[in-house]
């Protein structure tokens, strides 16, 4: 049994009710992901502004997915992997880009695959990527601000799937058509 309550924006600390109202306004209802963060009003908070600020970056939706599903897959976060799964297929994108990207595996584009593998090595070392990878990112076309976008979606997705594996929040039913579970 879970120590963490799914909140109500009646159950919630008072400094979370209203982020709670926000997200629900926006989404048209209250995800269980949510609901559980609402525990800490500081963090909710917390993740929602840094996710606001990583969609403002210089990153497209579908390069910004890349790098979500690249955390949410590397983190084990099954709702962050259904969810993030759920926005690229409103995107319209290729369902092979984003079956590629539920398995880790190589992507058939090469400038989103050098996204992704620069993504995956912001989180093999912490940030400090070695100067192949950081130029290969490069030549690939992508600019250094490219680069600190990427930690910045890794840092607010790391808050988000730490959080969700932390809380043991359960898929929402109207994203069960995209429930992923990591490889064996």
């Amino acid at each position: 049994m879970s120590v963490f309550t799914a909140h109500t924006p009646e159950t919630a600390p008072a400094a979370a009710r209203p982020t709670m109202a926000g997200v629900q306004r926006k989404l048209g209802h209250l995800p269980e992901a949510v609901a559980r963060m609402a525990e800490s009003p500081e963090l909710l908070k917390g993740f929602l502004t840094a996710n606001a600020t990583f969609e403002s970056t210089d990153l497209d939706p579908v390069e910004r997915e890349v790098v979500v599903l690249t955390v949410a897959t590397r983190n084990e976060c099954h709702v962050c992997v259904a969810m993030h799964t759920a926005t690229l297929t409103r995107h319209g994108v290729d369902p092979a880009l984003t079956a590629a990207l539920r398995a880790g595996a190589p992507l058939a584009d090469a400038r989103l695959e050098a996204l992704r593998r620069f993504t995956v090595a912001v989180l093999d070392h912490g940030g400090a990527v070695p100067q192949g990878e950081l130029d290969a990112f490069l030549a690939a076309g992508w600019r250094p601000r490219h680069a600190l976008d990427v930690v910045l979606g890794v840092g607010t997705y790391t808050i988000s799937t730490f959080a969700n594996r932390l809380t043991d929040a359960p898929l929402d039913p109207s994203l069960a058509a995209y429930a992923w579970e990591p490889a064996a």
